[in-house]
């Protein structure tokens, strides 16, 4: 089977032609592989983290905005977009993209393909071969495959980290302290803490 991957997830041009991959021998993209990398929240994470990158959505503390009114044409990141105009808060926003329409026809089309385990969608053996060939390919963002540790400290990074679920114990007080640190470091001249406007920590206005 021929390996082909389009590096969607980072560049305007790849927003523009995304619907060929529902076809059954269609090349995989940035987000089929974070699929198979990740599962669902890969995917949410990658398309939070691609949108920012590329000015789509603004983070700031843990609420999440869309920037601008040009939606996005590939499915994950159009329903992202769509799901935040206002201010809301990232957590709820990426859960529902784990489990949006469009994240489930991903996991169906990847199935039917023999990619994934029709019941717990996990990669079966050509998934993982498909996987290991993307990573040697080199052509798509680390974040892709090991998720938003990879990223640079900054707004993005800490945005999506803290919206993940904390486990309890000796991991919760060291994931914090991470998280303090990563605070701590950071100088985000982009943010709306302390501004008064509705996108803020407290919600304001932009709350849901």
């Amino acid at each position: 089977m021929g390996r082909a991957f389009r590096r969607s997830v980072p560049t305007t041009e790849a927003t523009e032609a995304t619907e060929a991959t529902a076809e059954p021998g269609a090349a995989l993209d940035a987000y089929d592989i974070a699929f198979l990398a990740g599962g669902p929240q890969r995917v949410a994470d990658s398309a939070l983290i691609a949108l920012s990158e590329r000015g789509l959505l603004k983070l700031g503390g843990s609420r999440v905005r869309a920037v601008g009114e040009t939606r996005p044409q590939h499915p994950v990141e159009g329903a992202l977009f769509a799901s935040c105009p206002r201010s809301r808060n990232t957590a709820s926003v990426l859960t529902a993209l784990q489990h949006s329409p469009e994240v489930e026809e991903m996991a169906r089309r990847l199935a039917a393909r023999k990619l994934v385990t029709g019941s717990r969608r996990r990669p079966t053996r050509l998934g993982k071969q498909q996987l290991r060939a993307a990573e040697r390919a080199k052509g798509l963002p680390e974040y892709v495959f090991s998720g938003p540790a990879t990223l640079p400290h900054g707004p993005v990074r800490r945005g999506v980290v803290n919206a993940r679920p904390i486990p309890s114990g000796l991991g919760r007080t060291l994931i914090r302290m991470a998280l303090d640190r990563d605070h701590d470091s950071d100088s985000d001249p982009d943010s709306d803490a302390g501004s008064g406007s509705a996108f803020s920590c407290g919600g304001g206005s932009g709350s849901d």
